[in-house]
């Protein structure tokens, strides 16, 4: 170990203290467009590197002298550079791949004798070499391969990565599970920045606010490294932001669709500005992308039960109409500017706005409990309307508005020859805003039940029949609610890194890193919920006084039976005078908020180190160490009685979590990458979960608190890829994994508890329970470990050694296998479940893609499926909820009219897959929700 400490000392000191210089630039193609990833090197010695995301690249510490500069960029070939270095200098050079047509083809042909067909091989092209040449394993997406699919959103793109599937939300891709690791155990960053999440409860980042063409390109990181984040137990998502071309371009697409699922139409376009000023030293772009859809769904939903002799039926049953309109709209901008060629600063800014705006007709027939004798069913049929005031902001519907924002400014310096820094500053914010939200329910007389044929159907399509339908006079007024929201978070992000040259093995490259990182975190929930009730008995009446709207079966899938009915118009509830007290009595209902407002800080603290050490040129390692601290300052409520505050509590917390990895690449040939990892990370607890909240409820004898003690899960991980990259553009790549997680967060619940386990529990607070009872409670906590492991393998190719046409073809295909083994996992009734697999893992995924191109024209035809998967446990086998598979089939075209100018067209969900839940067993239908295809056609233009 001295001697490692020795001859690093010598090393080092050489380095700081050596003739040397430094050489940097920029790499691009003709059209000036960056390109990522392009291996460089000086010879003679053994001097290498490769361009970050904007096509940068810097060597450090070189002795003086003259070298050559190889270039070597996958699918366009290399190119030889003559560079001199000069002592404490700078040398700076560009690069710029030309390209030229071959004689007798209508093909690009590269500086070298590799062939590049169409625009999009050019973009697989960056993205393969810039996954090709980054140190941990990740799958990188470029933007333009994004456009070749038909994904409007980040969420529906990151569906077609390898090891990635998403839960959806009316139709659109919004949770991301990565290896069949839950949303909260990975994160997602903008230009290496945590984005925060907009919704209450979780760390989730809602994928489905980003549209995918204001993202350069992503990267999804399976292992990492020191010198990332280290809450991302699954794995993390970068979305990098688009950045300035070296020439003017100015890109514009229009477009506007059809959904038959409401006979609406869809809007949206996108535009885009970018140039360089000032002697190409200045580089600014902005794009925009506007999006507004007008849908729906069609659902039905129903709770299975079992009585005491055995008999399965459903005890409650949904019938449901959505109508929904979802308008997005994305501003971004970047500049950088190149004060020389040591010092470069850059700001970036993103501000995405959704509005969505729902209304939801729900007849739902409930309290159901089966005749004796077989005789049938008998119920209470509630008809309920969720609507919103009615004015300019809400429309008479449901809006939920929810806004991301981040600024970020970073700088990139090189001091002298021997030291690289750069630097961060960001802030970020998201929030949710539910304004004025109603919901106006009628329902049958409580006393007089509805009698319901013995027949429901099947289970995969339950419908309970009345055998006598009540006339809307029956429907008597029952509820009137009115409730507000805000939720936010926002987080203000340094951070500081430095690179200096140190190998310990002679004529070897070897490089230091070390840096830290400030992220400070505010998280806040604030809801309000009111009843009313008319001052005059009579004001409102029945359903049938309220010229009630009607929804019919028309276009419900899968099958018509199913018929909503009658229930109260968005417009005559947003129009109803709340505030006027001569009208209407408003009641607090403090027990529908009082435990789920809460606030939070939490400020993380962080530093690492990183050595990349080649021990030769075709193996290299990564090791590091990462230390975080997290402090948190958690502040909830005291609720006794349900209804009544006792007090607020504030809990402060401290923990520091070590995280080791180390990394191996071995490219044993050209086009032959060998990595294996051993990595840790954590996944810090949900923010409600942390929330101290206690909410006693004596009616119940329950007990119900937040636990602001939990510790972050952590999981130690182990991987292995080898990834094979042809020369004409493509991958096949095969890799397992395995990860073992610590501390693993469930539901605890103890029916057994009583004023002295109480006293032990919160003694910083006043004993509410009484002595001598019993309670039931429940509480998150850590249990013991999970294991998850599993398989991946991907092919990415373009069929060029076909004869004729067939050439044209290409292929994209993936598969990832999961498996996961839970121990001291808890179902929130407390019982101790084995032999599951974690909730969240889907065990398949399955990607295909075919397509064809030439220069002016592309067509692919594209295939998603994800197998079923546990996604809630209950109380027993029986009421274990399922997420059931999902099979997309997607297609989309474009035509170039001219040089400029292209046409497409875009057809999504084709396979009207619907959203699905079972409980228990496969049959047993929990949720289906549908939504019909969506069609596409537009313009784009690029100048």
């Amino acid at each position: 170990m001295k001697k490692v400490l020795l001859s690093a000392f010598l090393c080092t000191s050489f380095c700081l203290y050596s003739q040397t210089g430094t050489l940097s630039g920029n790499i691009n193609d003709n059209s000036k467009i960056a390109l990522p990833g392009a291996k460089l090197v000086l010879i003679p010695g053994d001097h290498y590197t490769t361009s970050d995301e904007n096509g940068n690249f810097v060597f450090l510490n070189i002795p003086t002298g003259h070298y050559e500069l190889h270039a070597d960029y996958l699918g366009y070939g290399k190119k030889v550079f003559q560079v001199d270095i000069s002592e404490n200098r700078d040398t700076h050079q560009n690069i710029v791949y030309t390209m030229e047509k071959a004689k007798n083809e209508g093909r690009v042909k590269t500086i070298s004798e590799v062939l590049i067909v169409g625009i999009s091989r050019q973009n697989q092209a960056r993205a393969l070499s810039k996954q090709k040449s980054n140190s941990n394993i990740t799958n990188i997406v470029s933007s333009d391969q994004v456009g070749k699919f038909p994904d409007s959103n980040i969420g529906d793109a990151l569906k077609r990565v390898s090891g990635i599937t998403m839960q959806n939300d009316q139709g659109e891709a919004r949770n991301i599970i990565i290896r069949g690791l839950a949303p909260e155990l990975n994160s997602v960053t903008l230009n290496g920045s945590r984005i925060p999440s907009a919704e209450g409860d979780n760390r989730n980042v809602q994928m489905d606010l980003i549209p995918s063409d204001m993202i350069q390109m992503i990267e999804v990181n399976k292992t990492l490294t020191s010198d990332q984040d280290a809450d991302a137990i699954g794995g993390s998502v970068n979305l990098i932001t688009k950045t300035a071309a070296n020439k003017e371009r100015i890109s514009l697409s229009l477009a506007s669709g059809y959904n038959p699922i409401r006979n609406k139409a869809l809007f949206t376009n996108s535009f885009l500005y970018s140039n360089r000023f000032l002697g190409k030293k200045l580089g600014w772009v902005i794009n925009t992308s506007y999006n507004n859809n007008d849908y729906g769904s069609n659902n039905a939903e129903a709770i299975w039960s079992q009585d005491k002799n055995g008999k399965v039926y459903v005890s409650q049953l949904d019938i449901r109409k959505y109508d929904v309109r979802r308008e997005r709209k994305s501003i971004g901008t970047d500049f950088d500017f190149k004060i020389n060629t040591r010092n470069n600063v850059r700001f970036s800014a993103m501000y995405n706005w959704r509005d969505d705006w729902e209304n939801r007709y729900r007849m739902r027939i409930k309290k159901i409990k089966p005749l004796a004798n077989d005789a049938g069913y008998e119920g209470r049929i509630e008809r309920q309307t969720k609507a919103g005031i009615l004015n300019h902001k809400n429309k008479g519907a449901r809006l939920e508005r929810q806004i991301m924002q981040n600024y970020s400014l970073r700088g990139e310096h090189i001091l002298g020859s021997k030291m690289e820094l750069n630097w961060t500053a960001a802030y970020s914010k998201a929030e949710e805003q539910r304004p004025n939200e109603r919901y106006m329910s009628f329902s049958t007389d409580k006393k007089k039940l509805v009698r319901f044929d013995e027949d429901f159907g099947t289970e995969m399509q339950p419908l309970y029949t009345p055998v006598t339908e009540p006339a809307l006079e029956q429907y008597k007024w029952d509820k009137l609610t009115e409730q507000n929201a805000i939720t936010y978070e926002e987080e203000i992000t340094g951070k500081v890194n430095m690179r200096i040259p140190l190998s310990v093995i002679d004529g070897q490259k070897g490089r230091l890193r070390f840096g830290a990182k400030t992220r400070l975190k505010l998280k806040k929930r604030d809801k309000d919920f009111f009843n009313y009730q008319p001052k005059s008995p009579n004001s409102i009446g029945t359903l049938a006084e309220i010229s009630p709207a009607f929804c019919g079966n028309e276009g419900w899938n899968p099958i018509s039976k199913y018929v909503p009915g009658y229930f109260p118009s968005r417009t005559y509830i947003g129009g109803l005078d709340l505030n006027n007290s001569e009208l209407f009595t408003k009641e607090d209902q403090p027990a529908e908020y009082l435990s789920a407002n809460y606030s939070a800080k939490e400020n993380i603290y962080a530093g690492y180190l990183r050595w990349d050490q080649n021990i030769t040129r075709n193996f290299s390692f990564i090791t590091g160490l990462r230390v975080e601290n997290t402090q948190t300052d958690y502040a909830g409520n005291i609720i006794q009685s349900e209804d009544k505050l006792k007090g607020s509590r504030e809990v402060k917390n401290s923990y520091t979590n070590y995280l080791p990895n180390i990394s191996f690449k071995y490219t044993p040939k050209e086009n032959l990458v060998l990595r294996m990892a051993y990595t840790t990370a954590i996944a810090r607890p949900n923010y409600y979960r942390l929330s101290p909240f206690v909410n006693v409820i004596p009616t119940d004898k329950e007990v119900v608190a937040g636990n602001p003690n939990l510790k972050s899960s952590y999981s130690h991980n182990y991987d292995f890829m080898a990834e094979y990259y042809f020369k004409s553009v493509g991958i096949i790549s095969l890799g397992g994994f395995y990860k073992k997680i610590n501390n693993f967060i469930y539901d605890y619940r103890d029916s057994q508890y009583n004023y002295d386990k109480f006293a032990k529990d919160f003694s910083d607070i006043e004993n509410q329970l009484d002595p001598g009872e019993v309670y039931s409670y429940s509480q998150s906590r850590n249990g013991q470990s999970v294991s998850v492991y599993g398989f991946e393998a991907s092919l990415q190719r373009q069929l060029d050694f076909l004869p004729g046409l067939l050439s044209h073809l290409g292929v994209y295909l993936n598969y990832t296998y999961t498996k996961s083994v839970a121990k001291g996992i808890y179902s929130s009734g407390g019982v101790l479940r084995e032999g599951l697999m974690l909730p969240g893992t889907a065990p398949n995924i399955f990607n295909a893609s075919l397509s064809w191109e030439n220069k002016r024209f592309l067509a692919r035809v594209s295939l998603n499926h994800t197998s079923a998967y546990l996604d809630e446990l209950g109380d027993s086998s029986f009421y274990d909820r399922y997420y059931d598979k999902q099979t997309f089939l997607d297609a989309n075209a474009s035509f170039a009219i001219t040089r400029r100018m292209r046409v497409f067209v875009e057809a999504n969900n084709l396979t009207n897959q619907p959203l699905r839940y079972y409980q228990g067993q496969y049959a047993r239908t929990m949720q289906m929700e549908y939504y019909k295809p969506r069609y596409t056609m537009g313009l784009k233009f690029d100048f």
